[in-house]
């Protein structure tokens, strides 16, 4: 699942003659369907279950090197956890890694426990999205990431099979609910892929960028403490994709990770009947800084990953 980024699409290419008709237009890659030139405006209705007023879209418009824009706030949307995986040990569980390392470009068993303070291993999970364990594998430049789902054998055992691209620090973040608690846990840790390494450049913020073919559009600002909306357009051939399907449990999944110490935030889209064009978000980060996003959806069979770099 890889991400190539894109040419910006600036706000004015999107929504040209908005003030005018007050009907939103999509991006120039993604021309309107015939018989229907407001695919994008219907598609937002749709998902967040309120109406989009004219102004939102003529104040994207009216500028053509414009800000980012206002959230618009929605009770609808399903916010995060607060920021996670900062830490290997946290509310009594710990992240007991049993993989001494990996090597690079080669397939290799990644093994960890949660134990307890005793250092006993938790064999009872409940699950949280369709899962009893998410596993977010991210370089520590934010390159190389992977969202999988280890199996636990009957000792407390998780594993799963990874190929790391490159040597380097390697963080893995593990996303829990242990049985019976209050509230999930996240806990992270590095593993070692020993080798040359040499961080990669983060890529520039975009609005829009090209994920194994689809165009995906990334709407909506982020200000640090304040529940923020987030839209994502989906786009391919030149037309809106309406058809996505259900990747555990939703129509779409958000995890943010904050450059420099990788704090985590996963994010669930806000609740729809059925799929459409657009995914809708309620996003808090934590503080000012650099955000890697990285928007992962399924369509025809497959789940796929988007990436954007927002600065906050």
């Amino acid at each position: 699942m890889t991400a190539t980024d894109h040419r910006p699409v600036t706000a004015a290419d999107q929504i040209e003659g908005a003030s005018q008709s007050g009907r939103p237009r999509p991006a120039p890659d993604l021309p309107p369907p015939t018989g229907d030139t407001v695919w994008r405006y219907a598609a937002a209705a749709l998902v967040l279950g309120l109406t989009l007023t004219v102004g939102f879209f003529a104040g994207r418009a009216g500028n053509p090197t414009p800000a980012p824009p206002r959230p618009v706030a929605t009770s609808d949307a399903h916010l995060g956890h607060g920021p996670g995986g900062l830490e290997v040990s946290r509310d009594g569980w710990t992240l007991a890694l049993d993989t001494p390392e990996l090597t690079a470009g080669k397939p290799g068993e990644l093994a960890f426990r949660i134990t307890d303070a005793e250092g006993v291993a938790l064999t009872a999970f409940q699950e949280n999205h369709e899962r009893r364990m998410h596993l977010i594998l991210v370089g520590r430049d934010l390159s190389g990431y992977q969202h999988v789902h280890p199996e636990m054998s009957a000792d407390g055992t998780w594993r799963v099979t990874v190929t790391p691209a490159r040597p380097g620090p390697l963080r893995a973040i593990a996303d829990f609910w242990p049985q019976g608690a209050s509230a999930g846990v996240t806990l992270g840790v590095d593993v070692p892929v020993p080798g040359r390494y040499a961080a990669e450049p983060l890529a520039p913020p975009e609005e829009t960028t090209l994920a194994d073919g689809y165009t995906v559009t990334l709407d909506g600002g982020l200000r640090a403490g304040e529940s923020n909306q987030v839209l994502v357009w989906l786009g391919r051939d030149g037309q809106p994709v309406n058809d996505l399907q259900r990747h555990l449990g939703a129509y779409g999944h958000l995890v943010a990770l904050r450059q420099g110490d990788l704090a985590y935030l996963h994010v669930h889209p806000a609740a729809a009947s059925q799929p459409s064009s657009v995914v809708a978000f309620g996003v808090t980060v934590p503080s000012a800084g650099t955000y890697r996003l990285f928007f992962e959806f399924r369509h025809l069979d497959e789940v796929r990953v988007a990436a954007f770099t927002v600065i906050v």
